[in-house]
């Protein structure tokens, strides 16, 4: 985008550059499993998206009118009136992808990137994983099996029930401690692949987490939930992975 500082640019150059050579890292670190890498990519580019307009548009659904296009970037602020984070989300479908885009803390406390299937009624809102990010902590979460499966879900609200949240969610979420600067750019890549999700962020590999509601064959959206206003997001790119992620991405055409 045309408002991009000089090391905004630089760092999406040089992630650019590097993109390419992804699956040549340790397959360990990474969990990238031989089926989901083709030839010299890393699959098919599905979307694509860098907020070159004035509004966000058919290829992203808001329910919660908290987002907007301002500059070439998408904002999203949480107001304290919904009761509920700002939330967008982008209707495609797949299995296992390869997630890319670029965020800046301005005065935003934390934003969840979340893997949803619509149809699926055994979780809450049909959450079924997610990554969270804020200036201090990233969390990599199995919602499917974890925190949204609607037995949990309601055991952790249910104030009779003092449960041990850790405990009712070993190995379904893993939090690990990373600082991020807040008033600079930075880009994630976020990669699921069957029963496993690692994030990485600046080219630095965070972490990782294998559990089993990764793998839920169907998945029928994505998209940022924000706490705080504001954080921004630009340069959203997905990659559609895997012999089992055939079909349409059910996209409309860019505005």
């Amino acid at each position: 985008s045309t408002h991009r500082s000089a090391e905004k640019s630089h760092t999406y150059e040089r992630h650019s550059m590097k993109f390419s050579n992804l699956f040549l890292l340790p397959i360990a670190v990474l969990s990238i499993h031989a089926a989901g890498v083709k030839g010299s990519g890393v699959g098919d580019l599905v979307f694509e998206d860098s907020f070159e307009r004035s509004e966000p548009g058919p290829r992203w659904l808001i329910p919660i009118a908290s987002f907007s296009v301002q500059d070439g970037r998408l904002l999203g602020h949480e107001e304290p009136q919904h009761g509920h984070g700002a939330v967008c989300r982008a209707p495609i479908t797949f299995r296992s992808a390869v997630f890319e885009f670029s965020f800046r803390f301005t005065d935003g406390k934390s934003f969840n990137f979340v893997i949803n299937d619509k149809n699926c009624k055994e979780v809450h809102a049909g959450h079924i994983c997610r990554v969270s990010i804020s200036p201090k902590l990233v969390r990599i979460s199995d919602d499917r099996e974890g925190a949204m499966r609607n037995d949990i879900f309601s055991l952790l609200r249910d104030p009779a029930k003092k449960v041990d949240r850790r405990e009712v969610l070993r190995d379904r979420e893993r939090l690990i401690p990373h600082a991020l600067a807040s008033h600079q750019w930075h880009t994630a890549r976020i990669v699921l692949d069957g029963d496993t999700m690692s994030v990485s962020i600046d080219d630095k590999t965070i972490g990782m987490l294998k559990s089993p509601g990764i793998s839920h064959p169907t998945k029928t959206d994505f998209g940022f939930t924000v706490l705080g206003h504001a954080i921004e997001f630009d340069d959203v790119r997905v990659w559609r992975t895997g012999e089992a992620n055939s079909g349409s991405s059910e996209l409309p055409e860019s505005p």
